[in-house]
């Protein structure tokens, strides 16, 4: 990975929607040359999608935790089970691994409390061996989709 490389993924992490021909303009390169590296970026996974960014509060999304998720056992087979039915909770959008305890966390979005209480009771708490379930309420958002730093 190169400069231009590195422009291109800057540039496409503003503004994924840029046209190959405004985005060459702006790192300094013809259409074609343009293309060929974007298409590479693709291809190697490093370009992974593009998508749009909502916001939360404009579709009636008013609601965020933090949950922090500490396991019965961590063996290969308890791991497993938890991170394969992680996923199909649509409400949880974004879930990480973490050294030491808890386990997990987990960033959760809902309409309201009421809604997350239904959440926590028929989904959360019945994810493969959970031992504990701890979560914190986000006052605000401070810093939240920031590009990755090129």
């Amino acid at each position: 990975m190169d400069d231009y490389d590195r422009k291109i993924l800057a540039e496409l992490q503003k503004d994924g929607r840029l046209s190959l021909t405004d985005l060459g303009e702006r790192i300094g390169l013809s259409l074609s040359p343009c293309h060929r590296r974007v298409r590479a970026l693709e291809d190697a996974g490093i370009i992974a999608d593009y998508r749009a960014t909502i916001e939360p509060a404009a579709v009636g999304l008013n609601f965020s935790a933090i949950v922090f998720v500490t396991l019965r056992a961590t063996d290969r087979e308890s791991v497993r089970a938890f991170e394969e039915r992680v996923p199909g909770v649509p409400e949880i959008i974004q879930a990480q691994r973490l050294f030491g305890d808890p386990d997990y966390i987990l960033n959760v979005i809902t309409t309201d409390l009421a809604a997350y209480q239904k959440l926590w009771d028929d989904s959360l708490s019945t994810l493969p061996n959970v031992l504990r379930l701890t979560s914190t309420l986000v006052m605000k958002s401070v810093v939240q989709g920031r590009p990755l730093p090129f």
